[in-house]
């Protein structure tokens, strides 16, 4: 085997280990799993205002109100002018 060869083969081991890394490092994917599921979880506090609108014909003015209307924990949001503002918002 020639010293060219060994070289490529090293090169190639190399940068396939970068790209594996990269791929699997499981911090960056935890960071980007939890803001996908903090933007979801803004927009689904946001559609239940829309939803207490319609069936009450009044803006909530508390989170405790859209608690009906929504599965899950969504104590970290809060309404202002209208909106939803919280984690991901």
């Amino acid at each position: 085997m020639r010293l060219s060869e060994i070289a490529m083969a090293a090169a190639v081991t190399v940068s396939v280990c970068g790209v594996s890394y990269a791929t699997l490092d499981s911090r960056n994917g935890v960071e980007a799993a939890t803001k996908a599921a903090q933007r979801a979880s803004c927009r689904t506090v946001q559609a239940a205002i829309i939803a207490y609108e319609v069936q009450h014909q009044t803006a909530p003015t508390r989170i405790a109100q859209l608690k009906p209307l929504v599965d899950g924990d969504i104590s970290k949001y809060r309404i202002v002018n209208g909106r939803v503002a919280g984690p991901g918002c």
